[in-house]
């Protein structure tokens, strides 16, 4: 089966960037001929050129030819999808409804919001990257086709960890939505170090978000071997997001066996962890402490996480999945 796989041009460290590399490589294993296209643009508000490259990638694909658009991409242009609906089957790929992204005014929520409802009730199939977000576009947007598809994970040996109790890790954006500013307001006067590892849009933002935090640095984004060690010296993974689809690098750290408290990632952590209401600061600084102060509390959580570890999906269970919503649409 051909298939047209549209994704964002973006190189920066994203879940939704990973997914979409393992989709391409586990879908063209399983015999799909997969053409993959990246589009440059301020997606999912491109400009003109973005919008002029998408249609004509859209057009250049022969009739009743299977497309796969990630979310990004096509939820802010339903007239562009709209518009090759008849004459092609298309699929869409939503990691993360486009409004449940924090710090957007409400004007644009909306407005987003609506775009994405027109273009997903457009597509003749719709996927998400996990339980959650599939039940959140089902009771919202209704599209008249659905189907999951969650993330895998890749083998890890164990964390070996710095102290077992002090070095702290956040594998995330910079952004507002992954919770970074709850997480500094919980560590005060925690005898913690944590190091934030992902990319930021405005890198002075963050140092002056961080000058007065000794015990908190921000590194980046970090790849290969500079990641896994960050991962081999963490003694706890915290990832107090306010909203997520799935959240890769929970798995990440679980494969890892390290122990885990976050929000936001019940498809991600099961019980391999301690899930804390999104948004909650008093309940993170409380989880911290107890973290900080109670051995029988880390232990608890390091088996969790053990446990978990067994259970994680792997990324050929995922392509499965996709390829099994896609051939769907032959049907």
């Amino acid at each position: 089966m051909r298939l047209d796989f549209v994704v964002p041009a973006d190189d920066r460290p994203s879940g939704g960037n990973v997914y979409d590399r393992h989709a391409t490589a586990g879908l063209a294993a399983l015999g799909f001929d997969v053409r993959a296209t990246a589009l440059a643009g301020t997606w999912p508000q491109p400009g003109d050129d973005a919008r002029e490259q998408l249609a004509e990638v859209l057009a250049a694909v022969p009739d009743r030819g299977a497309v796969l658009l990630d979310g990004i991409v096509a939820c802010g242009v339903p007239e562009i999808v709209g518009a090759h609906a008849d004459r092609l089957r298309t699929a869409v790929l939503v990691h993360l409804p486009l409004a449940d992204e924090t710090g957007l005014d409400p004007a644009t929520a909306a407005r987003l919001d609506a775009t994405e409802r027109a273009a997903l009730r457009a597509a003749d199939l719709v996927i998400a990257t996990s339980p959650q977000t599939a039940q959140r576009l089902a009771r919202h947007h209704g599209p008249h086709r659905l189907r999951t598809a969650a993330p895998g994970t890749e083998p890890a040996a164990l964390a070996p960890g710095t102290d077992g109790v002090s070095r702290l890790l956040c594998v995330a954006a910079l952004t507002p939505r992954k919770g970074h500013g709850l997480l500094l307001e919980a560590l005060s006067g925690l005898p913690l170090t944590c190091d934030f590892v992902g990319p930021a849009r405005d890198p002075d933002r963050v140092r002056r978000l961080l000058e007065h935090h000794e015990r908190v640095r921000w590194r980046g984004p970090l790849h290969g071997a500079e990641l896994a060690d960050a991962y081999a010296s963490a003694d706890l993974l915290v990832q107090p997001s306010l909203a997520e689809t799935y959240g890769m690098a929970v798995t990440e750290g679980l494969a890892r066996g390290i122990p885990v408290i976050a929000s936001a990632v019940p498809d991600a952590l099961g019980d391999g962890g301690l899930l804390l209401p999104p948004g909650d600061t008093a309940a993170l600084a409380d989880a911290l402490r107890r973290w900080s102060g109670d051995p029988d509390f880390r232990s608890r959580l390091r088996e969790s996480a053990l446990r978990r570890r067994d259970q994680l999906p792997t990324w050929e269970s995922t392509a499965r999945q996709l390829a099994a919503a896609l051939t769907s649409l032959e049907a």
